[in-house]
C-alpha cells in the first residue's frame, strides 16, 4: 500500500499537465497490429500515447512501410507530454524469435501475452488510464499450448472480473452481446434468467459509469424470430427473458422487450434507446458491422479498467505492406480517452 501511494504521489509530481497515459497493445506481431500502432504514432494526441512491443520488430516495421517515427524508450518516472506526431513511445517486450510479417509463430504466443499482462498490471496500478488493443491471433495462440479464447475472456480471468460484457461501438449505436463467441446450437442454454440479468446489470453499469448516462435505456432483442410469435417460434422469451427483464426492471434497470431481431434496429425501435442488447454474437454484429465497419471499437465492459480495442482481425496479407486502415485503432483511442476521463 505504501508503494502504491508513492507511486500515485510521483505521477502528480510527474504529471503537472494532468494527461491520462494509454498504453496500446501491439496484438500479433506478425498481423497488421504494428502497422497500425505505427500509423497511430503518426497523430497528435492530447495524452500520452505508450505502445507496447519490441523495439526491433518496430524499427523493421517502420522501415518496411518508409514511416519516419522516432522510437523513443518509454520511462514510467519521466513527465508526461501529449503525445506529439512521429514520436513513438515504447515499452518494450521482446518477441522470442524474429518476426516476419505475414508469417504465424507460435514461439511469439507468450509474447502477446506479455503485453497483455503489463498492460493489466499498469491499469490496476493507475500508471495507465486505460488499455487499448491491436488484435491477436487466437489460433497461434492455442497452437502454443495455451487455452485462450480471447482477449475479453483472458482479461477477465487476470482482473478477477465476473462477468465481462463485449460492447461494440459504432458512432451512436452500441450494441451488447448476452452470449459471445458460442456455437449457436449452444446459445438457447447458455441464457437463463439469472445470466441474463447479469449481463444487463454490467451493461446497466458500464453506460452508467463510462459513458456517462444517468439513466441509461436497453433495448432488448428476443432469441427468436418475432420474438417468439407468443411462444409458436419458441418460449425462451416468455419463460427467460421477459421474467428477467421484469426483475431487471425491479432493480431500476430501464429495459424494452424483449422486441424482435429483425426490426430492432430500425429507427424507430432505436430511437431514444441508448444501447440494444443481442441474444448472439451474429445477431448484433452484422448490424454494427454494416453501420461502422473499419471505424468501430469492441469495448469490454464489467472489468475494473478502460479496455477498447479494433473491430477486426489480424489481416496477415495486409501486414508491412501500407494498406492497413488505421480507422478502427484510432476510434478505439478516440473512446478510451473518453471513458477514461474523470
Amino acid at each position: 500500500m505504501a508503494a502504491q501511494a508513492a507511486r500515485r504521489s510521483l505521477r502528480r509530481v510527474r504529471d503537472p499537465l494532468n494527461l491520462p497515459r494509454i498504453l496500446l497493445t501491439s496484438g500479433e506481431p506478425a498481423g497488421i497490429g504494428p502497422d497500425l500502432c505505427i500509423a497511430a504514432a503518426g497523430r497528435h494526441w492530447p495524452c500520452e500515447l505508450v505502445v507496447a512491443g519490441d523495439p526491433d520488430l518496430f524499427a523493421a516495421r517502420a522501415a518496411a512501410l518508409g514511416a519516419r517515427v522516432d522510437i523513443v524508450p518509454y520511462d514510467p518516472l519521466s513527465t508526461r507530454r501529449a503525445h506529439a506526431a512521429g514520436r513513438l513511445l515504447l515499452a518494450p517486450v521482446q518477441t522470442a524469435v524474429p518476426v516476419h510479417a505475414g508469417r504465424l509463430d507460435a514461439a511469439n504466443a507468450r509474447y502477446v501475452l506479455n503485453m497483455l499482462d503489463l498492460a493489466t498490471d499498469g491499469c490496476a496500478s493507475g500508471e495507465f488510464a486505460a488499455m487499448v488493443t491491436a488484435p491477436v491471433q487466437k489460433s497461434v495462440i492455442n497452437e502454443a499450448g495455451v487455452p485462450f479464447t480471447g482477449h475479453t475472456e483472458y482479461l477477465a480471468e487476470r482482473t478477477g472480473a465476473p462477468l465481462p460484457v463485449m460492447l461494440l461501438v459504432a458512432g451512436t449505436l452500441r450494441v451488447a452481446l448476452a452470449t459471445t463467441h458460442l456455437p449457436l446450437a449452444s446459445v438457447p442454454a447458455a441464457i437463463t434468467q439469472a445470466s441474463l440479468g447479469q449481463v444487463l446489470d454490467v451493461l446497466h453499469e458500464g453506460l452508467r459509469a463510462r459513458f456517462r448516462f444517468a439513466k441509461p435505456r436497453i433495448l432488448v432483442c428476443g432469441l427468436n424470430p418475432h420474438a417468439g410469435e407468443s411462444g409458436h417460434l419458441g418460449r425462451e422469451e416468455i419463460d427467460v427473458i421477459a421474467p428477467a427483464l421484469a426483475a431487471a426492471r425491479a432493480r431500476g434497470i430501464t429495459v424494452i422487450g424483449p422486441v424482435p431481431a429483425d426490426t430492432a434496429f430500425t429507427p424507430g425501435p432505436l430511437s431514444g434507446c441508448d444501447a440494444v442488447l443481442a441474444m448472439f454474437h451474429d445477431q448484433g454484429l452484422p448490424v454494427l458491422k454494416h453501420a461502422g465497419f473499419g471505424h468501430a471499437v469492441n469495448v469490454t465492459l464489467g472489468l475494473p479498467l478502460v479496455r477498447t480495442s479494433v473491430d477486426h482481425g489480424t489481416a496477415l496479407e495486409l501486414a508491412g505492406t501500407g494498406r492497413a486502415d488505421p480507422g478502427s485503432l484510432v476510434a478505439a483511442i478516440e473512446l478510451a480517452l473518453q471513458m477514461a476521463a474523470p
